[in-house]
């Protein structure tokens, strides 16, 4: 059985490298990207099972990305993670209903989200990201 492939999208390039790896160790097929428009660029190349977002990034913050995922593809799961969780965050992110992680991530946290996500039955309700 092929891999299933899961985005990471993080402008830290520690944080980027480290879940990559890990991901990698539990057999994900893993594409890692800088910057969630070089994300949304090749996200038709290869359809995604999960997507791990970062919420503060340069440019588009994580629930813009997530939006514009949507917009192309509206059942492909996303993960929301943060190193700030102040209480603006926290509310903005439980209004799309997207699950938030906060940083440092835990191994069992993050793979216990993205197994939870990249299973087959799981789809996350459109109406509610935007």
């Amino acid at each position: 059985m092929a891999a299933l492939s899961v985005f990471i999208v993080d402008d830290d390039p520690g944080n980027l490298n480290s879940l990559q790896f890990l991901l990698e160790a539990e057999g994900y097929d893993v594409h890692a990207f800088l910057n969630g428009i070089e994300m949304l660029e090749r996200i038709h190349e290869v359809l995604p099972r999960c997507i791990v977002i970062d919420y503060k990034l340069d440019h588009l913050d994580g629930l813009e990305i997530a939006r514009r995922v949507r917009r192309q593809n509206a059942a492909i799961p996303i993960i929301i993670v943060t190193g700030h969780p102040d209480p603006d965050i926290r509310r903005r992110v439980e209004r799309t209903g997207l699950p938030l992680i906060e940083k440092p991530l835990s191994q069992d946290s993050i793979l216990s989200a993205v197994a939870a996500a990249s299973h087959p039955d799981n789809e996350q309700d459109i109406d509610r990201t935007r």
